[in-house]
C-alpha cells in the first residue's frame, strides 16, 4: 500500500474519525483506525462497534491500492505536528507503516485489516434526506436533555420520530423534556421510531459542518445511518421503548408569562450565582405583570432579581432548578419566551412567543 496526500486534506477526515475511537479498549485493533486506499480515494474508518465512521479523502499521487490498521492517536499527533502545507508520503511494508515529510519519518505498527471489525450491513428500512444544517438544529436544540447514565437506558439518548410524514426528535432525563419538529413534511415516510444512543447523536452532531449540503438518513431496525459525499456515519440503535412524551406535555397551564428571553437568562445567570450547588432551586413568584426570582443558599446568602413581564392572572410561586431553565434559555431564538404555568406542583411549558417549531418541559421542585 502506498499513496502521498497533503497534510491538511488528511488531517480532517482524520480528526472526525479519530474522535469515535475510544481509549480504553477490550480488542487493540479498536485503537487503530483503518485505511483503505482504492484508486485515488482513501477511505478512513474508526469504530468503537457502536459507532462507526467512515470518511472520504482523494489522495494526490495514488500508488498501490491496499489496506491496513494504524494507531489512531499516534497518526493523529503525527500530523498534527506536521507543518501545514507539508505533504505525507505513506506506505506499508512487511507489517509497518512509514510515513514520511520533509525530513520527518515515522514507522508505526499494523495490524491486519481482517481483523478490524465492521458494522453489519442491514438493510435500511426507510430513506429521506435533509440539509446538516437542518439536522444540526434538531439536535441542538434537544440534546441537552438526554439522560447521561440513567439506568433506564432508552433516556440515555434521542428519540427520531416520523408521524405522519413528520419528523421530531425527542430527548428527556427525566426532569426535563425538550422536543424540535422539522417544519417540512417528508412525503412517503411510514411511521416508526428509533432512538439513537448518547454517543451516536454527540459523534453525528460533530460531523454537521457544510449547513446547506444535504445528509441522506437510512433508519434500520438496529441501526441509524448518515452519508454525505465526504463520510458515512453508522450507530447502532438502543433497543428499548421510548416513554410516551405527549402525556408529559401540560395540558391546562392557563397562567401564561411573556418576558425578554435575553433579560430573564440574565436574571437566572445571576440569581444561579447564590443558589444551593448541589440542588441549583430557584423560587419564581409571580404576580401582575412582573416575576421575582429568588435564590438562597445554606450560607444563608440571597440573591434576588426582578424582571417585568407581560402576565394577568392570580399570583403563584413555584421552585425549579435554574440549570434547567439555562439550559433552555440558551438553545431558543428569539426575543420572547412564552412559559406556560397551572400551579406550583406541575411542570411548565417553554416555548419561543413567535411560532417555535421548539417545545420545552420543566417539572418543578419542591423548595
Amino acid at each position: 500500500m502506498k499513496f502521498s496526500i497533503s497534510r491538511d486534506a488528511l488531517l480532517k477526515p482524520l480528526n472526525l474519525v479519530a474522535g469515535v475511537v475510544e481509549r480504553r479498549q477490550t480488542l487493540p485493533v479498536l485503537s487503530n483506525v483503518m485505511l483503505v486506499l482504492e484508486g485515488s480515494q482513501l477511505s478512513l474508518t474508526g469504530t468503537d462497534l457502536e459507532v462507526e465512521l467512515v470518511g472520504r479523502v482523494p489522495v494526490d499521487e495514488a500508488g498501490i491500492d491496499g489496506e491496513v490498521t494504524v494507531p489512531a492517536r499516534k497518526l493523529v499527533d503525527i500530523c498534527k505536528s506536521l507543518p501545514e502545507g507539508s505533504d505525507i508520503a505513506f506506505s506499508v511494508e512487511e507489517s509497518k507503516a512509514t510515513v514520511r515529510s520533509g525530513r520527518s519519518r515515522f514507522t508505526l505498527s499494523t495490524l491486519p485489516a481482517r481483523e478490524f471489525p465492521s458494522v453489519e450491513e442491514g438493510i435500511g428500512t426507510q430513506q429521506f434526506s435533509l440539509k446538516q444544517g437542518q439536522l444540526k438544529r434538531l439536535i441542538d436544540r434537544t440534546s441537552f436533555a438526554m439522560a447521561q447514565q440513567d439506568v433506564r437506558y432508552y433516556l440515555n439518548g434521542m428519540l427520531l420520530e416520523i408521524r405522519q410524514e413528520q419528523l421530531r426528535v425527542v430527548a428527556t432525563d427525566g426532569h426535563r423534556l425538550a422536543m424540535c419538529t422539522f417544519p417540512e413534511a417528508l412525503s412517503g415516510q411510514q411511521d416508526t421510531q428509533v432512538i439513537l444512543p448518547r454517543k451516536g447523536v454527540l459523534e453525528l452532531a460533530r460531523l454537521l459542518l457544510a449547513e446547506n449540503e444535504e445528509i441522506g438518513i437510512t433508519l434500520g431496525s438496529n441501526h441509524l445511518r448518515a452519508t454525505t459525499g465526504e463520510f458515512t456515519f453508522t450507530s447502532k440503535l438502543v433497543d428499548g421503548k421510548f416513554p410516551d412524551y405527549e402525556r408529559v406535555l401540560p395540558r391546562s397551564a392557563e397562567k401564561v408569562v411573556v418576558g425578554a428571553r435575553l433579560d430573564l437568562r440574565q436574571a437566572f445567570t445571576r440569581t444561579a450565582i447564590l443558589s444551593n450547588e448541589k440542588y441549583r432551586g430557584v423560587r419564581l413568584k409571580l404576580s401582575e405583570d412582573s416575576l421575582d426570582i429568588v435564590a438562597n443558599n445554606p450560607e444563608q446568602e440571597t440573591a434576588e432579581e426582578q424582571v417585568p413581564v407581560e402576565y394577568r392572572g392570580d399570583g403563584l410561586e413555584i421552585g425549579f432548578n435554574v440549570s434547567y431553565l439555562l439550559d433552555v434559555l440558551g438553545v431558543l431564538s428569539g426575543e420572547t419566551v412564552k412559559l406556560s404555568l397551572s400551579d406550583p406542583n406541575s411542570s411548565a411549558l417553554l416555548e419561543e412567543a413567535e411560532d417555535g417549531d421548539s417545545l420545552y418541559v420543566v417539572m418543578p421542585m419542591r423548595l
